[in-house]
């Protein structure tokens, strides 16, 4: 896939948004990148499915919850490939899973919207293997460039971004 007609996407769903925004590792910053606005866009989220599509090689997929959910489900679609939902922590409730989904023999690709520190991605990676998979590799749909790949790198785990934040402010100018 063009990296130039996901960017102009992106873009056109106005989810690069200029100002004072607090971030979820508790760190501000003067730009934010809005996951829903992208997410919820059809043309944007078939694109980004299609963007991951070509990065695949037969993985299974997994999501992290609540962000990457339309994206790996999408990409499932896309890809005809089962998926797991990755939680941040088990259910309380029902059937107490922190893993959604049938756990696969072979390998996972985890799918993430946003990348600032990795810290999200990390987390869901820890839980796969902890469940007996294999995951090395994360594809996110935007690197902030703030750490991601580095502290992934730490856990043996490959940061692979559609786009970069610099790409997305660079096409707002």
């Amino acid at each position: 896939m063009d990296t130039t007609r996901l960017v102009t996407a992106l873009v056109e769903t106005d989810a690069v948004r200029f100002g004072e925004f607090e971030l979820s590792h508790g760190g501000t910053s003067d730009y934010y990148v809005d996951k829903y606005r992208f997410e919820t866009d059809p043309t944007a989220l078939s694109l980004v499915a299609e963007a991951f599509a070509d990065r695949l090689s037969g993985e299974r997929l997994a999501g992290v919850a609540l962000g990457a959910v339309p994206l790996v489900a999408a990409t499932a679609v896309e890809t005809d490939t089962p998926y797991l939902i990755v939680r941040k922590a088990a259910k309380e409730y029902g059937t107490g899973n922190r893993i959604e989904g049938e756990l696969p023999d072979g390998e996972i690709v985890v799918l993430e919207d946003i990348a600032t520190t990795g810290q999200s991605a990390l987390d869901a990676v820890e839980a796969l293997r902890d469940a007996g998979t294999t995951v090395d590799r994360v594809l996110v749909v935007v690197d902030r460039q703030a750490g991601a790949s580095e502290l992934l790198a730490e856990a043996d785990v490959q940061l692979e971004s559609l786009v970069t934040a610099d790409q997305l402010l660079a096409a707002r100018e």
